[in-house]
């Protein structure tokens, strides 16, 4: 039995962790951190999780003690509270930007932020870092865009299969976080497709530099709001530079992945949905049709709230903590 803290319990991505943590059999809750939420029941919050009798707390994270804490805080100050953390020796799983990148540099461009306190993390994708998670003390949970878009992209740019790729991607609501903004209001967001940061989204560089360990693919996002509250639809563009079959490449994917719990490759010409993955911590990855201009199509859909926050996050602790790696994230997709 492992003791977890969550800061930043509150949010979208804290509810969700609290519903896969209250499940766990290896798993007690500590904490649960608001400071806007002082002492409230976390239900009150968290309507679905009325049988959770925590209560919120605002403890500062120099008073936590636990074996694990999730920091589900926002950009700019996990990198404050991380640190302090590690040096307790408590392990991290941090569910915000500030520990992505390889590049201090690359971070600071795109987020914007100085970073104050660089440290040695491991990208929590567990499709590609499987081992070096199990023995980290800090695991960088990806971005949700990221997640779809690299486990869709990876076995042709392992196999240098396309020298450029455009990833288009939409995503719901839910992945703008629990404030709502001219943007997200739902007047404004229903009934309505929005591209947004088409050439700057900040997750953009964070597909290419992890992808760029595989191969020298090039790769262009935009990423696009879509009426619904949770979900990422992920439609990749490759250009071959090959003469291969659409058989060949859904066999790639299918040897690619085998074995991997939560990735389900599915049939050739399949389309993957996001109801078919919403609230469960899959992947569907599907199309792999050739178009006669040799533009490969492949798409991916996971819910960004689950594959793409809390549920890969407790992922990588099952991990870390060497408890079986499906533990209490094994749901099934909602659909309809």
């Amino acid at each position: 039995m492992i003791e977890v803290g969550i800061i930043g319990a509150s949010g979208y991505t804290g509810g969700e962790l609290i519903r896969f943590l209250m499940k766990h059999p290896d798993v007690d809750i500590v904490a649960a951190t608001s400071r806007k939420f002082d002492d409230e029941p976390v239900y009150k919050v968290h309507p679905n999780l009325r049988d959770c009798e925590l209560k919120f707390k605002n403890i500062e994270p120099s008073k936590l003690e636990a074996d694990l804490v999730f920091t589900a805080t926002p950009h700019g100050a996990s990198m404050k509270i991380v640190p302090e953390l590690i040096d307790k020796n408590i392990r991290v799983v941090d569910l915000s930007g500030d520990y992505r990148f390889e590049s201090t540099e690359i971070y600071e461009k795109w987020y914007g932020f100085k970073h104050s306190n660089p440290l040695n993390a491991v990208y929590g994708l567990p499709e590609i870092n499987r081992k070096e998670i199990k023995h980290a003390d800090l695991v960088a949970n990806p971005g949700c865009y990221p997640t779809g878009a690299i486990l869709a992209c990876l076995p042709i740019v392992s196999e240098n299969l396309a020298d450029n790729i455009v990833v288009d991607s939409k995503s719901g609501v839910s992945g703008a976080g629990v404030n709502p903004t001219d943007t997200t209001h739902y007047p404004n967001c229903s009934d309505s497709v929005s591209p947004y940061a088409v050439t700057t989204h900040r997750h953009g560089p964070e597909i290419q530099e992890k992808l760029s360990k595989y191969g020298n693919s090039k790769v262009s996002f935009t990423p696009h709001l879509v009426p619904v509250i949770r979900g990422i639809m992920t439609t990749v563009h490759g250009f071959l530079t090959s003469d291969v079959s659409p058989e060949y490449i859904h066999e790639l994917y299918k040897e690619f992945y085998d074995g991997e719990p939560f990735v389900r490759v599915l049939e050739k010409g399949e389309s993957p949905r996001m109801s078919s993955v919403r609230g469960s911590n899959n992947c569907h990855i599907g199309c792999f049709e050739i178009d006669e201009n040799g533009r490969l199509v492949v798409a991916s859909s996971i819910d960004n709230l689950v594959k793409g926050a809390s549920g890969q996050a407790v992922h990588n602790m099952n991990l870390m903590f060497g408890f079986k790696e499906t533990e209490s994230i094994d749901n099934i997709g909602l659909h309809p």
